[in-house]
């Protein structure tokens, strides 16, 4: 692995350094996870300009507060790529790097000057993950799109929402996110055969982020080859388990009810007092309670109706069934088993002294990540970059600034 600075790093991917270069959330979010493992990430922006996420809201005093969880963990530097001198400089910076992430259109790049070939030439061994709606190839590169475009044509929007209703979105970017999940993976993959294979070429990752959001529902495509269905949406209603929807209970308060095998369902029989629905010939297997869902629905709702939600837990609880309340993040933060796991943690913060963030996933028993600090200010390491890593005078990088490369 490339050399990294000294002293700041633990976590199972120590000593890994990675160039971050991509913008808003998928590609950024792959290397905060590595970050969250270890790796130094260095993320370089528009100089003046920044990563327009750094204007997404909330915000709390004028500063983003999704920006900070979404880039936490990294060290922060401009450079305009664009110029010959930022493409030279980022050339310059290669070999101290193992991983590069970028999420340009593809040949965005190569317009630069920066070319696989010229990446590979600075750094042989480089791992490059390239982020993009569609892919590197086929008829769609060139678009544009965000996570909305990603999840209506990867098949996530048709399956959301009412069986009469118009598709929903999540109103939450799933699929940058799950896109930043493969990247990550893909990069470890990558990572792994050159530690296996000393002296091996530089990696190429083409992560489609459509694809990625397709692939989260990978039952689909054999679904539909095999019995020529389509599936469509069903509500709160799952089409492989019953009972199942989303349940009100006496107080006002919504829990979900799931339990595709048979011990499961007999738990769940058992605590609204109905073990004799287990034996029910109706109900004999998932595959009939399926078929009886509305039934069963009718029944686990009007005994849940008639409870508050304390009572309702407690009766499933008892009797090992499978039943949740539908947690808003404040019901998240109280919750004892949350709190037990310390599953928020609170992350340092140059603006507001700490900030809370759910904590590094999954845990590692022998050598555990870190949230070292959250999303810092654009530039703020540029001195630390370019003059104690890369070597520039302060007179170099003055000019560098004054010609807005840097």
């Amino acid at each position: 692995m490339a050399d990294a600075p000294t002293g700041q790093h633990s976590g199972p991917l120590a000593g890994l350094r990675v160039l971050d270069i991509a913008t808003i959330i998928a590609g950024p979010s792959a290397a905060t996870l590595l970050a969250d493992y270890g790796a130094d990430v260095l993320k370089l922006e528009l100089p003046g300009v920044g990563d327009g996420a750094r204007g997404f809201p909330p915000h709390k005093d004028g500063k983003a507060l999704w920006w900070k969880v979404t880039n936490r963990g990294k060290r922060f530097a401009t450079l305009d790529m664009r110029q010959p001198a930022g493409a030279a400089l980022l050339l310059k910076m290669l070999p101290r790097f193992d991983v590069l992430v970028e999420n340009f259109r593809p040949g965005t790049l190569d317009g630069w000057g920066l070319d696989k070939a010229a990446l590979w030439k600075a750094q042989p061994g480089l791992v490059i993950l390239r982020v993009s709606g569609f892919g590197q190839t086929g008829p769609y590169r060139h678009r544009p799109g965000f996570a909305r475009v990603f999840e209506a044509m990867g098949g996530l929007t048709h399956l959301t929402g009412e069986p009469d209703g118009q598709p929903m979105h999540a109103g939450y970017p799933v699929a940058d996110n799950v896109g930043g999940l493969f990247g990550a993976v893909g990069v470890l993959a990558a990572l792994l055969h050159r530690a296996r294979n000393p002296g091996a070429p530089g990696e190429e990752i083409d992560l489609s982020l459509v694809e990625s959001t397709l692939k989260l529902l990978e039952f689909l495509p054999i679904e539909h080859q095999q019995l020529g269905t389509v599936r469509q949406r069903s509500g709160n209603a799952s089409q492989y388990s019953a009972p199942s929807a989303v349940f009100l209970t006496q107080d006002e308060r919504w829990v979900t009810l799931a339990g595709s095998t048979n011990p499961l369902f007999a738990a769940n029989c058992r605590a609204i007092g109905r073990p004799e629905l287990a034996a029910d010939p109706r109900f004999a297997s998932n595959g009939t309670r399926v078929q009886h869902s509305a039934e069963l629905n009718a029944l686990f709702g009007h005994w849940i109706a008639q409870r508050p939600l304390a009572d309702v837990l407690a009766a499933f609880d008892a009797a090992g069934g499978t039943v949740a309340p539908i947690y808003g993040i404040d019901q998240i933060a109280a919750d004892p088993q949350m709190q037990a796991r310390q599953a928020l943690c609170d992350v340092p913060d140059d603006d507001f002294g700490s900030v809370q963030m759910a904590t590094v996933v999954p845990r590692f028993a022998a050598n555990p990540g870190a949230i070292r600090h959250s999303g810092g200010a654009l530039g703020q390491h540029n001195r630390a970059v370019y003059i104690d890593e890369l070597g520039l005078t302060e007179a170099e990088l003055q000019a560098l600034i004054d010609a807005g490369t840097v």
